[in-house]
């Protein structure tokens, strides 16, 4: 497994894409701007969040859609799509057009659960059958099936002049291998890693009854217990998300910003919140000689090699450009990684 002396191998970054409501247009090309430079930048990858009823990206298989005609290296993924909102087989054919679209470069991280605030969204969203929706593992696994070429009909054949196929079309034979769980508990980690996806981590985790209250602590055990349970064993991927905010190159006004947004954020770090118990990761922030010290010294950092560094909520686009700019030219060096190949 790798540790603190070995590089980092893929450097990804995740954004939330917010936007005004009463003018979104800007706010969405902003998001498909920074993807851009992204890729010149060399990142590996580039993640979207997902947002509904809210002023962040709704539909982000739609908005990485475009991103694949503007980008022709950097991968494309969500973190994460909540599957309780989707109809599996409709999102199975989505996420396989986007991945032709784009190459073989999607890679769609899910989770699952009834959808947020789902008393006030359920007569919307299910107005006929709220009470019988599956909103457990078994939403995934269908998915998987479609996205696997799995039977969706016991149709294949001609009816008049239409041909029909059985499975999902488009098929993109390597779009399975390439979806992820977002998982923040140790029932997640291992489910994950039964079913032979890769696992994204998150700066949000569950402290079990009774169990450690140390994030980093808490996060480790996900991820050896994803490990553990998957067919690849110590080779099974894993991604850590953290908020991560380089200072080497901003200014003294947005350092100033940049301390306060982690300062306001900090109290809910200190122990387990709410009934479920989430506990939060202090955001990181400083140079990027003080940040990859603080990386090495984080025990589940030290046993992964990708990451996709969170972008923070509320900042504005040049405050971006600044992060993703000192991430890849000097935070990412710092730990070993080198950029991408030349577009």
């Amino acid at each position: 497994m790798p540790t603190s002396s070995q590089p980092l191998r893929r450097l990804g970054f995740l954004t939330i894409g917010l936007f005004d409501g009463a003018d979104p247009g800007p706010g969405h090309e902003s998001t498909l701007a920074v993807i851009e430079l992204g890729e010149q930048l060399g990142f590996d990858s580039a993640w979207l969040r997902h947002r509904h009823l809210q002023y962040g990206i709704s539909s982000p298989v739609a908005v990485l859609a475009a991103a694949t005609q503007r980008t022709r290296r950097i991968e494309l993924g969500t973190a994460v799509i909540p599957v309780g909102w989707e109809n599996p087989l409709r999102l199975a054919e989505d996420l396989a057009t986007v991945d032709v679209l784009s190459g073989g470069r999607l890679n769609p991280g899910l989770s699952v659960g009834p959808p947020m605030r789902w008393d006030d969204v359920k007569e919307a969203l299910y107005p006929d059958t709220a009470e019988v929706e599956d909103f457990s593992y078994a939403r995934i696994e269908r998915l998987l099936s479609f996205v696997r070429g799995e039977p969706a009909s016991p149709f294949k054949g001609t009816a008049g002049i239409e041909e029909f196929s059985e499975r999902v079309e488009p098929h993109s034979p390597g779009l399975a291998s390439r979806l992820w769980y977002g998982g923040a508990s140790t029932r997640s980690a291992q489910w994950a890693g039964e079913q032979g996806l890769n696992f994204l981590t998150s700066s949000v985790v569950k402290a079990e009854d009774d169990g450690p209250t140390d994030f980093a602590e808490i996060q480790l055990g996900h991820v050896r217990a994803f490990r553990a349970h998957h067919p690849d064993g110590d080779a099974a991927r894993v991604s850590q998300g953290l908020v991560v905010i380089p200072t080497d190159s901003a200014t003294p006004a947005q350092r100033a910003k940049y301390t306060a947004y982690v300062e306001s954020r900090l109290a809910r770090t200190a122990e387990p919140q709410g009934p479920a118990r989430l506990l939060f990761s202090p955001d990181l922030i400083g140079t990027s000689e003080q940040l990859a010290e603080q990386l090495h010294a984080h025990a589940a950092f030290r046993e992964i090699d990708e990451v996709a560094f969170a972008l923070p909520f509320s900042f504005a686009h040049e405050d971006y450009v600044q992060i993703l700019t000192d991430l890849a030219t000097h935070l990412g060096p710092a730990l070993g990684w080198r950029p991408g190949g030349p577009l």
